[in-house]
């Protein structure tokens, strides 16, 4: 794979650089929106479920951001790369290139935007009283596992949508229900224990509450948890792996 990378290289750099400037064609404020969109969202959460959700929460502005941030995140990188390899059908039925950078061109164009999404949250945590301790460190766990499970997402829904189209309608309605199964603006401790167990079972849940125990809560999570996670990323990165390779010759009749 690593020589196919070098193989290719000036092309797939050339796909980032264009994904990158297509995003913020004709915009006013350009890069400047990769910021400002994530803070007006945290903004319109903030005002509509703070009077119901987060009287008595503590630090509960930063509570949000961390959902809406890994959130975001997650769906922005889904969201692209389930069209990443129909849209670049016009390249690949003419130029034997690998198929998958298109979709790592995506995430990687997504992860330059939760990055710097990230330095406005740090930001915000100083200004929310946040204290910043060695335990930090541990977020580049879930940033890595996020990173690969959205590639993962991406083969297996970029993989679908060639050939079935319906799939881009299915997963708005998806994501839509997945936001708020993620606990982003609510907490899970009024809920059964059963019922607490059951979110272990979303993904994006499982990144947002690792980000929620080091930067509010001051924990590192338990060892079970590093694996689940791990487990789930493996899972997802492996069932799209698998699609690419066996459906590789099929996406040609198909776009």
């Amino acid at each position: 794979m690593l020589e196919k990378y070098k193989k290719h290289q000036f092309l797939f750099e050339e796909l980032v650089k264009r994904d990158f400037k297509k995003k913020y064609k004709r915009t006013v404020l350009g890069m400047g929106w990769s910021i400002l969109s994530p803070l007006a969202m945290l903004l319109v959460m903030r005002l509509v479920f703070t009077h119901f959700f987060g009287r008595t929460m503590l630090h509960y502005t930063t509570y949000l951001f961390c959902g809406n941030l890994v959130f975001a995140y997650f769906n922005e990188s889904a969201t692209q790369g389930m069209t990443s390899l129909l849209g670049n059908a016009a390249i690949f039925t003419k130029v034997n290139v690998p198929k998958y950078l298109f979709l790592l061109s995506k995430n990687c164009q997504t992860l330059i935007n939760f990055g710097l999404t990230l330095v406005v949250f740090f930001i915000f945590c100083l200004i929310d009283h946040i204290t910043f301790t060695w335990k930090f460190i541990f977020l580049l766990y879930p940033v890595a596992l996020l990173m690969l499970f959205n590639i993962g997402m991406g083969l297996v829904l970029s993989a679908l949508f060639v050939f079935f189209r319906d799939i881009q309608y299915l997963w708005s309605i998806f994501s839509q229900l997945l936001m708020y199964m993620s606990a982003i603006f609510y907490s899970i401790d009024s809920f059964s224990t059963t019922a607490q167990y059951a979110f272990l079972i979303n993904p994006v849940y499982l990144f947002i509450r690792y980000f929620r125990k080091i930067v509010i809560e001051d924990t590192v999570p338990t060892v079970t948890f590093h694996l689940l996670m791990a487990f789930d990323v493996a899972a997802v990165l492996l069932l799209g792996c698998w699609m690419y390779r066996k459906y590789n010759t099929e996406f040609l009749y198909y776009v």
